[in-house]
């Protein structure tokens, strides 16, 4: 008889948290019982799972101890206030927001890139996944980074505005719509008009000229592959609803000629290649990523200016792998192996 989990998902009203759910459901995790949460502002109403519809409960109140497993996804600020009591009350928390994902005692799991470092889950009781960018990034570097290395990677994110919540996808609709009825705008959920625009700033920029986004990237993919794989980050908002896209050139270490690089690409878990010569042969964030689960992978080409450099595209649906998806697949293992 095949054990059931009673799972917890704080964050639902947002929408890596909703996508929590479904994918639970369309995943077919072993669960007991489900118990939407949020907080008291956002509580009281209904949650979907399934054909379900389930009441939302005040984080505030819950009780941790009536689950094994608790997916947050709702900020920092909820992350530190409620997820080591969670842990505490004896649960295992996965955790997807930055409160944990540079603390030596939490892992931080991709579960195609890192599974093993799972197995300490149990010093705080919390997993943390990383950024989206980097889950997306982090999966087409490690087959590469396993074969021949990697000294270096210069990398350039176009971000989709889902990556800043509901509020911007609505957003960038009404300025689209606003702006071809030639009526004016008035920005909110950024400081500039994001309709036919980019953005070179994600996250507040820090003394030295990064933003905070740029520095996740760096840090993070450092903890999940090595210090050894030094990055350098442009992070850039874009006016495209779903899907996170980035033009990656890295050095490897030894020889990697573009046809072996192809060749672990295509067959590497979480990757579908997309890499014909034709205008239809890479990959979009609209036309292959949006709604999908694997991170999409093109455009592969040597660096003329460097004997080890590879250029390379990729693309992924931030809220499904970049956020949701890998904290269902690390509770999935986690029950598998784990608990």
């Amino acid at each position: 008889m095949t054990r059931r989990f009673d799972v917890a998902v704080v964050g639902v009203s947002g929408l890596v948290g909703a996508a929590m759910l479904d994918l639970l459901h369309e995943r077919e995790f072993p669960v007991g019982k489900v118990f939407p949460l949020d907080v008291a502002a956002a509580a009281g109403g209904v949650a979907s799972f399934g054909r379900r519809e389930l009441p939302v409960g005040d984080v505030a109140q819950f009780d941790f101890s009536q689950v094994q497993l608790a997916l947050f996804s709702a900020g920092a600020a909820v992350a530190a206030e409620y997820a080591p009591k969670a842990a505490v009350e004896g649960c295992v928390v996965i955790d997807n927001s930055t409160q944990f994902r540079l603390d030596p005692e939490v892992p931080l799991v991709v579960p195609e890139v890192n599974p093993q470092d799972l197995a300490k889950h149990d010093v705080r009781g919390i997993v943390a996944t990383p950024t989206c960018t980097v889950t997306l990034l982090a999966l087409v570097l490690k087959p590469l980074l396993d074969a021949a290395g990697i000294e270096r990677v210069n990398v350039a994110t176009y971000q989709a505005v889902s990556g800043s919540g509901a509020e911007a996808l609505e957003e960038l609709g009404r300025q689209t719509a606003d702006l071809l009825n030639f009526k004016p705008i008035e920005p909110k959920a950024y400081p500039r008009q994001i309709a036919f625009n980019v953005m070179a700033q994600i996250d507040a920029v820090e003394a030295d000229g990064q933003t905070r986004e740029e520095l996740r990237l760096v840090q993070e993919t450092a903890r999940l592959l090595g210090d050894a794989v030094r990055v350098n980050a442009t992070a850039v908002r874009v006016p495209v609803f779903y899907g996170h896209s980035a033009a990656v050139h890295l050095e490897t270490r030894e020889p990697l000629s573009v046809a072996q690089a192809r060749e672990l690409l295509g067959k590497a878990p979480g990757l579908e290649l997309l890499d014909e010569p034709s205008i239809e042969g890479f990959p979009t964030p609209v036309t292959e990523a949006s709604g999908q689960d694997a991170v999409f992978v093109g455009r592969l080409r040597r660096d003329p200016t460097h004997p080890r450099g590879l250029n390379l595209w990729l693309t992924g649906d931030n809220i499904r792998k970049g956020g949701a998806l890998n904290a269902v697949q690390i509770a999935e293992l986690l029950s598998r192996d784990y608990l």
